[in-house]
């Protein structure tokens, strides 16, 4: 029963440090610059930037190509914006402290989303370089 009750205790603990660690990615990646080709390609702007423009910029993500390395999919973080958008539905109307999370997450996951078009752009670019230089 004890050795039970410890491994639970531990799947717990690493399924929290798990997430704790993939959210502290989701961040570092969000953090980073967006580039203006971006921002125009999807017509925003990084100051204007909310949640409901994750749509505008996974569809963007989606339409251009890879051309080198393994693509990027955004299956966590649609998961997660989904799930996000979820909970501001539900609670969202209840309490303006939940609204306003809800809000700063889909923004985060918008920005990790555009950040991840500018790197797509950028190796691209690299690679016809690249080529060209051949």
């Amino acid at each position: 029963m004890f050795s039970a009750m410890l491994f639970a205790i531990a799947v717990v603990a690493l399924a929290q440090f798990a997430l704790y660690y993939w959210r502290a990615v989701l961040t570092g990646v969000a953090a980073q610059p967006i580039s203006s080709r971006v921002l125009e390609a999807a017509h925003v702007s990084e100051e204007g930037l909310r949640g409901a423009d994750f749509q505008k910029l996974a569809s963007l993500l989606a339409v251009t190509p890879q051309l080198q390395g393994h693509a990027s999919k955004l299956h966590l973080i649609r998961a997660y914006y989904n799930f996000v958008g979820q909970i501001s539905q539900l609670l969202g109307s209840i309490s303006p402290a939940v609204a306003l999370w809800t809000e700063q997450e889909r923004i985060l996951c918008a920005r990790y989303t555009a950040v991840q078009v500018d790197r797509r752009l950028a190796a691209n670019l690299a690679q016809a370089a690249s080529i060209r230089s051949c």
